[in-house]
């Protein structure tokens, strides 16, 4: 019983250690009741299972139904607060359950954000009214699941231009879908795909819910991954398949529809980046306060000392940009620049701390069993999804000088 009490007062420790400025106090009571039943359910049960899964590179799918049962998309307590937006849910809310969820693991945070934020944010922003009203509700409850599907295997940071599924109209009002997608995160457990195909009429984007199962659809799992080992990545083939009209997102008819919701999910990763570094700065602290060398705990030593202040300060300053970020955002305003700029410092800020975890914990940093091993390795995943760093970079660069460097 003492052990058990002395290792949950050094998780609080650990936990008022990564918020240092306490961000969490902008959230209301009822927001922290809420993340505090996901703070002790990823504590007792998805904690300790982590490192086996990872290793294994499968996911833990016997966390999934009690995610979901936790009621965090929309939670009941929640509903009717002031700022709501499109549900009960502040966005200060949603992006600490994120922070929550990333500090703990990334393949965790990516999972539920897959649901939460990508497929969400496509059907908020490029479903009809009579298409949300329909699916909303089967989203924000996971009963309709879907995934983002994007990216494809020759194009990422060039998809804008370079998208190359393509999506023929056919006499009966159906369409066609041909091509093949990517690192399609959570698409052999999605019920749907939402698949971003260029019209073979008017070379416009378009967008079109694929039943999985649907004839022509293929799906590989990527193998060989050495970060998010735990999130199951797909190659998708796409022959031949047939799409009714009333699958296709009724809003989405260019790549301005698109860039509209990479906005909002940009912040999303921003908030991912912090948690990773957050999990790593927790993981690294608890270890060197208990580590012994030289008749002395590591922390006691200068040099460590001055790599912890330098991690905290990192995930410090990437809470700050993320909370005003969002903050904004609650206001409507959404700007690329601002997602962009979020999203290339968080993940610079991730970067440069896992790095300095792995190296305070010395040779026990490449194992498992200390954690920081995890967000080490994680993080270069998340360090390029959502727009790399030079990608961004480019977008803010845009904004600040009026001209664009991206190539033509």
């Amino acid at each position: 019983m003492g052990s058990t009490t002395a290792e949950a007062a050094l998780g609080a420790r650990l936990y008022e250690a990564a918020d240092w400025y306490d961000a969490e106090s902008l959230l209301t009571p009822e927001e922290r009741q809420v993340l505090a039943r996901l703070r002790s359910f990823l504590d007792t049960e998805a904690k300790p299972l982590l490192a086996e899964y990872w290793e294994r590179g499968e996911f833990p799918e016997q966390l999934a139904r009690p995610l979901i049962d936790l009621d965090l998309m929309e939670p009941a307590e929640l509903a009717g607060a002031p700022g709501a937006g499109h549900g009960p849910a502040r966005g200060i809310y949603q992006g600490f359950r994120i922070f929550e969820l990333a500090r703990t693991d990334a393949s965790l945070a990516t999972w539920y954000t897959a649901q939460a934020g990508l497929f969400r944010t496509a059907i908020r922003v490029g479903a009809s009214a009579e298409q949300q009203a329909e699916w909303m509700p089967k989203v924000i409850d996971f009963s309709l699941k879907g995934v983002f599907s994007l990216t494809e295997p020759e194009h990422g940071s060039d998809i804008a231009g370079g998208l190359s599924t393509t999506a023929g109209r056919q006499p009966d009002g159906s369409w066609i879908l041909d091509g093949t997608k990517r690192w399609i995160g959570g698409a052999s457990t999605a019920d749907v795909l939402a698949v971003f195909a260029r019209d073979a009429a008017d070379g416009q984007v378009k967008a079109f819910l694929v039943d999985r199962t649907a004839d022509g659809v293929t799906l590989d799992k990527i193998h060989g991954k050495t970060a998010l080992r735990m999130m199951q990545n797909a190659h998708i083939t796409l022959e031949c398949v047939r799409v009714p009209e009333a699958m296709r997102l009724q809003n989405v008819n260019s790549f301005k529809d698109v860039a509209a919701m990479l906005r909002a999910m940009r912040s999303d990763v921003a908030w991912i980046a912090t948690g990773i570094a957050a999990g790593a700065f927790q993981a690294a602290l608890g270890y060197v306060n208990q580590r012994q060398q030289f008749g002395r705990t590591l922390g006691s030593f200068q040099l460590v000392q001055e790599k912890l202040a330098r991690m905290l300060g990192n995930v410090t300053a990437s809470l700050s940009l993320v909370v005003r970020l969002t903050e904004q955002q609650a206001r409507g305003i959404y700007r690329d620049q601002d997602s962009a700029l979020a999203k290339m410092q968080t993940s610079l800020f991730m970067r440069d701390t896992v790095a300095l975890a792995r190296e305070v914990v010395g040779g026990n940093g490449i194992t498992l069993a200390a954690d920081v091993a995890r967000f080490h390795a994680d993080a270069e995943a998340v360090y390029s999804y959502e727009g790399t760093h030079d990608i961004n970079a480019l977008i803010i660069g845009r904004a600040l000088t009026g001209e664009s460097a991206f190539t033509r």
